[in-house]
């Protein structure tokens, strides 16, 4: 393995499940510019076979990233992927106490040259909350929440977007989020989006069993974790 592959967490002759690092985009598109490094071909690289991407991750994003490695397996994947067998569920960390459990059912649009909304649901739980010493808006202190995120619908920086509708802003996120809480974390070393994809659930295309692949945090996600002390 060079160090460039990616970590596998599941392997078979139909599919696999790698931990893709935050960072890393996961193939060639517009939102590139200029960039060379793709999971895409480091995959292709590392299997030494084709290999068929089933969904995407945000560049900024960690986490499981599931890959077939020929058609047929793909099209099923991906048929399983538009209904309720498939179930990806992600962790987050975002600014403010949301409810212990909450649905966001917000219509979002598909991106840029995308202006049609279409519905968008995302099912989330809080894990965990603290108050940190950061003051913030006229407050001596902070109030942030490590999330659960389960999205129900596909559309483009769903999670991330549907945080920033609740005004409970995803930290790190350049593009949607709060700077002045994200200069908070960087300050503590903690300079990546805080958005994991932690585990993928879905049958197996080849024998209906019920596979559930987890990937671990890394590091700066395991700090931000840290300040939650569970």
């Amino acid at each position: 393995m060079t160090d460039l592959a990616l970590p596998v967490l599941y392997r078979d002759d139909a599919l696999a499940v790698v931990d893709k690092p935050a960072g890393l985009m996961v193939h060639d598109s517009a939102l590139a510019r200029g960039e060379t490094d793709f999971a895409a071909d480091r995959l292709r690289e590392q299997f030494g076979r084709p290999v068929f991407l089933v969904h995407r991750l945000d560049r900024a994003t960690s986490g499981c990233l599931l890959l077939a490695f020929d058609r047929d397996t793909a099209s099923a994947l991906g048929k399983t992927l538009m209904s309720q067998e498939f179930e990806k569920t992600y962790w987050a960390v975002c600014r403010g106490w949301p409810d212990a459990a909450f649905v966001v059912d917000h219509p979002l649009d598909g991106g840029p040259g995308k202006p049609q909304k279409k519905p968008a649901v995302t099912a989330f739980r809080t894990l965990a909350t603290a108050e940190l010493e950061i003051p913030s808006s006229g407050f001596p202190t902070s109030r942030y929440a490590w999330l659960e995120a389960q999205p129900r619908t596909g559309r483009f920086r769903q999670i991330r977007r549907h945080l920033k509708h609740m005004s409970h802003h995803l930290i790190g996120d350049t593009s949607h989020g709060d700077g002045r809480h994200n200069r908070a974390f960087r300050m503590m070393g903690i300079h990546r989006m805080l958005l994991h994809a932690r585990a993928l659930t879905f049958p197996h295309p080849a024998t209906g069993e019920t596979m559930r692949v987890g990937a671990p945090v890394d590091g700066e996600f395991a700090k931000a974790l840290a300040l939650f002390d569970v």
